[in-house]
């Protein structure tokens, strides 16, 4: 009887591995009529081959991510061929000479700074993990909150915006997620509290650097876009702005997360978070832990003053991967194991963006507003959504940086102070993808939660996220001018 239903168990995998398969054919085939029913829509003479191209691929790659057809870090890798093709041909006709050249910086995203301080991040959460101080990070953020679900999960989120507003947010991302997968591996598999925790701390990573002018890139680039309008927005003045903004979606977010996920239990279990192992005494693990606690409280440092220094947070991620490995702490059998997938999968990302921004097609689109007579509330809500949709799908940085001017020149008679503000900050609540920011990719990597996760929180984040910051940053504007 036991070797029967053993058989029928197997035959029962074999059937569902050749429907997955025919499944994942099914919504591969999808995507390609998928973008090429919008690229036939939105196709005009206006166009450029290249131009057509990258629609083309937008939208393939969205209709991929959407569907699971193929992996996330596979459709970043088929960006990569795709932009090289596709766009070589475009530019070998064009000026055959150097079309190397113009499709060489589509590969280069692989240098690209995010890149270099995701990995640095990995390495210090690897670096974390092994000598236990992981655990000492998770408990010391959930000491004061108790052991209720719904507190352990708040004291996460609040450690991890308050880190964001002071380093990467990408950085913070990975160290909090090296601390709390000890705990999430006790959790059975897909347990709903693993999903709220890895879905609210890049959450909360992405919306605590709003808080200041350090914590994202994007809030950079809006003071620079007054500066040369001669607004000067000092550190105070962002976070009178940035930090109620922060802590308000942070607590808007959690509630969402406690109301979808969080178990209806009055405590859990965290005995684990008491090592007593005696290899964690010896001697060597103690030197050990030491080095590590100085490296990273150095790259943190050098993180916080890279306004003093000028070296940039890229290159200062090349600290702890070099010390890591020169000490044997992070070992190479560590390295490989480190989610080299993820990269993969945001490179990609940031050649889409890049191609986006580079061929004109966003202009191209963005300016098309300019024939809409629009009262100054609407470009505001409208550039607001365009900003959260343009950064689940490219570079927040990018995108931040291709609309400020625009935004500025359709609202003249306008003063530049709301239009940097909202955009800036409405970069930052783009949570739709894996790929939407490296938080997510970070969380994505554990293996842990689905694309599908992060959907729900997606919607609630470009949803309720520009309407809190609208609302603050008018409220802001009105009583200062």
């Amino acid at each position: 009887m036991s070797e029967s239903r053993s058989a029928s168990r197997r035959y029962y995998d074999k059937i569902q591995k050749v429907v997955d398969i025919q499944t994942k054919i099914i919504y591969f085939l999808i995507s390609i009529i998928f973008a090429f029913g919008i690229t036939y829509a939105l196709n005009n003479p206006d166009l450029n081959r290249a131009q057509i191209y990258v629609l083309f691929l937008l939208f393939l790659a969205i209709g991929l991510w959407l569907s699971e057809a193929v992996p996330p870090f596979a459709v970043g890798l088929m960006i990569f061929g795709f932009l090289v093709l596709g766009l070589g041909h475009f530019y070998s006709d064009m000026d055959s000479e150097n079309a190397a050249l113009y499709v060489q910086k589509y590969i280069q995203t692989w240098s690209n700074s995010v890149i270099w301080l995701m990995l640095g991040g990995f390495f210090i959460a690897e670096a974390l993990q092994k000598v236990n101080l992981d655990k000492l990070i998770f408990k010391l953020s959930i000491s004061k909150f108790g052991t209720k679900p719904k507190y352990v999960l708040l004291g996460i989120m609040l450690t991890t915006a308050l880190f964001s507003m002071l380093m990467s947010n990408t950085a913070t991302t990975a160290m909090m997620v090296a601390s709390v997968l000890p705990f999430i591996n006790t959790l059975d598999d897909n347990a709903p509290f693993s999903k709220a925790i890895l879905i609210g701390i890049p959450a909360a990573a992405s919306f605590g650097g709003m808080g200041t002018i350090i914590g994202s890139p994007p809030n950079a680039i809006a003071v620079e876009a007054l500066t040369s309008h001669g607004i000067q927005f000092g550190f105070l003045e962002w976070m009178l702005v940035g930090f109620p903004i922060a802590i308000i979606l942070v607590l808007l977010f959690w509630l969402f997360l406690i109301k979808r996920y969080i178990p209806k239990i009055d405590y859990i279990d965290l005995s684990y978070l008491t090592d007593d192992s005696s290899e964690n005494s010896t001697k060597l693990f103690k030197l050990k832990k030491r080095i590590v606690i100085i490296i990273v409280i150095l790259t943190l440092l050098l993180w916080l003053t890279t306004n003093f220094h000028g070296i940039p947070a890229s290159a200062i991620s090349l600290l702890p991967i070099i010390l890591l490995t020169m000490f044997s702490i992070v070992t190479s059998d560590d390295v490989r194991k480190l989610p080299w997938d993820t990269l993969m999968l945001v490179a990609g990302g940031l050649s889409l963006g890049l191609a986006i921004k580079e061929t004109g097609l966003a202009a191209y689109y963005v300016t098309k507003i300019q024939d809409y007579n629009l009262n100054m509330m609407a470009i505001i809500i409208g550039f607001s959504l365009l900003t959260v949709i343009m950064s689940n799908i490219m570079s927040n940085t990018a995108a931040t940086t291709l609309l400020i001017p625009i935004a500025i020149i359709l609202a003249s008679n306008s003063s530049p102070l709301i239009f940097s503000l909202i955009i800036g900050f409405s970069a930052s609540t783009a949570l739709f993808f894996p790929i939407s920011t490296p938080p997510n990719a970070i969380a994505f990597s554990t293996g842990k939660i689905d694309q599908k996760d992060f959907r729900g929180g997606g919607l609630f984040a470009g949803i309720v996220g520009p309407i809190i910051i609208i609302s603050i940053i008018m409220l802001f504007y009105y009583l200062k001018y």
